[in-house]
């Protein structure tokens, strides 16, 4: 193989991958979540996991969500598993929906070791951008089978009519 094609199928690969980390961090980088354990988080004993890659102190995870639009409201919807409703707080800040917990690990009853630990626990903080403004008093959440769904009445219902605007 000549010299030249291995610097083509490098650039190739370097650009092929480029474009698809551009293309993860625009469609899921806001779902990307950072749990950094907490007082209650009971995290196994390092001496207890055989998994080389595990770091009890830096846990990240996917909480994907869904925003939902019509004339009269937004609806979000984010998969948080593993918790209880009591273990969510939520909270609207200006144009964002903030939804903060902690995910507690849970301790097996037997004596063992622990070969894969994949899974995020700790507190998390994830911020979902608004795209209109709410009634945030007037807003209604449901937690059921790991998904948050937040019920949000628009500020404005109804759709937006076109306004024309004459040209003098």
């Amino acid at each position: 193989m000549k010299l030249e094609n291995v610097k083509e199928s490098m650039g190739s690969f370097w650009d092929n991958l480029a474009e698809g980390w551009r293309h993860l961090w625009q469609s899921a980088g806001g779902a990307l979540t950072r749990f950094k354990p907490g007082d209650k988080t009971d995290l196994p004993a390092p001496d207890s996991v055989d998994d080389l890659s595990w770091l009890p102190s830096h846990g990240w995870s996917m909480l994907g969500g869904d925003v939902f639009e019509d004339d009269d409201r937004l609806v979000v919807r984010l998969e948080v598993p593993g918790l209880e409703k009591a273990d969510l707080n939520i909270e609207i800040q200006d144009d964002a929906l903030i939804v903060s917990g902690e995910k507690r690990f849970e301790q097996q009853a037997t004596e063992g070791r622990w070969r894969v630990v994949q899974c995020a626990y700790g507190n998390f903080r994830r911020v979902v951008p608004l795209p209109v403004a709410v009634k945030a008093d007037e807003a209604r959440a449901h937690y059921k089978n790991g998904v948050l769904r937040v019920e949000l009445p628009k500020v404005v219902a109804g759709r937006r009519k076109p306004t024309p605007v004459p040209v003098e």
